[in-house]
């Protein structure tokens, strides 16, 4: 049974109509992935010392590795199941550095992809004031590089740990192959590890839209809060250039039939021409005989084109 539209979309055409769907759909999603993620963090750090000081960092508490696997396993696990919701409607990308990764690469067109980076920004504010409004204790998921972390030290492990993250959307999504279905598991377990890294030091941003929607709400910006614009960004330029340099090299070819996702690829499959030329020789002998391909005799009507058309008749 066919969806009944609306009447109100009827003067949408096509592709306005899925821009504005994307777009929405990715501004509910990044609101879902923050907001859960954002709310976990809340938890982890409901009994810091300093709740006032609104930082995934625990710079001035001390290490506490279970707030850190707490956090981690907060923003890992909550993309990937809203990844999985979201994939299908708008890419569930939900990171402007992804998109950015996705356009460069030819998978986003450049009016989706400006239309996705604003829904994810107002996602991120959008999530940071839920949070704000509906647990009692302050804000405290706000990025800050800790006491004791350089700058270019904080700049490269947001540059590092979001390249991991995008490289493996690369492979696992962009890259379609038989585990492209599973491709969110892979990718929430993605930002777990990175999480896991960078909470400490920096936050664990690895998205510009999850750093600025807190600052917004709060009020606050840091003169570092740079980092977790130019970081991340840095990070697609390392993953897109590995990504383009293994492309080059066909990176299929070094490990072939790992997947089996198509026999009749040659660049996947080594035993391609092997089988085309097989099949070429048993056509030749069954033509030589009396037969084609298909298994009956050459004009004994059975599978010629008068068959067929008998048969649509």
């Amino acid at each position: 049974m066919l969806p009944m539209r609306l009447p109100w979309t009827m003067w949408m055409n096509s592709e306005f109509k899925n821009h504005f769907v994307a777009t929405i759909g990715e501004w509910v999603g990044t609101t879902m992935f923050l907001f859960f993620a954002f709310a976990g963090t809340q938890v982890a750090n409901a009994k810091s010392n300093t709740p006032a000081s609104s930082t995934t960092t625990n710079a001035s508490t001390g290490f506490d590795p279970v707030v850190m696997l707490y956090v981690s396993l907060s923003f890992g696990f909550s993309l990937m199941v809203n990844v999985w919701i979201f994939f299908r409607i708008s890419g569930g990308l939900f990171n402007p550095a992804v998109t950015l990764a996705l356009f460069v690469t030819r998978a986003v067109g450049g009016i989706r992809a400006l239309c996705l980076v604003a829904a994810q920004i107002v996602g991120g504010i959008t999530a940071s004031a839920l949070v704000l409004a509906i647990f009692p204790t302050a804000l405290n998921v706000r990025t800050t590089v800790s006491e004791g972390t350089s700058t270019a030290q904080a700049l490269f492990i947001e540059a590092l740990t979001t390249a991991e993250l995008v490289f493996t959307i690369l492979m696992l999504a962009k890259e379609k192959h038989k585990a492209t279905f599973i491709a969110p598991v892979g990718i929430g377990l993605a930002l777990f590890v990175a999480e896991l890294v960078g909470v400490y030091y920096t936050g664990g941003s690895l998205n510009p839209a999850r750093s600025f929607g807190p600052c917004v709400v709060i009020g606050k910006f840091d003169r570092d809060h740079w980092i977790y614009w130019v970081g991340p960004f840095m990070g697609v330029v390392f993953a897109i250039a590995f990504y383009k340099f293994i492309k080059v090299l066909e990176y299929e070819m070094a490990n072939p039939g790992q997947d089996g996702d198509d026999e009749n690829d040659p660049t996947k499959n080594p035993n391609h021409e092997v089988r085309e030329k097989q099949r070429e020789t048993t056509a030749k002998v069954l033509a030589s005989l009396g037969f084609d391909s298909l298994g009956g005799a050459v004009g004994d009507g059975r599978r010629g084109t008068e068959h067929c058309g008998d048969e649509s008749i």
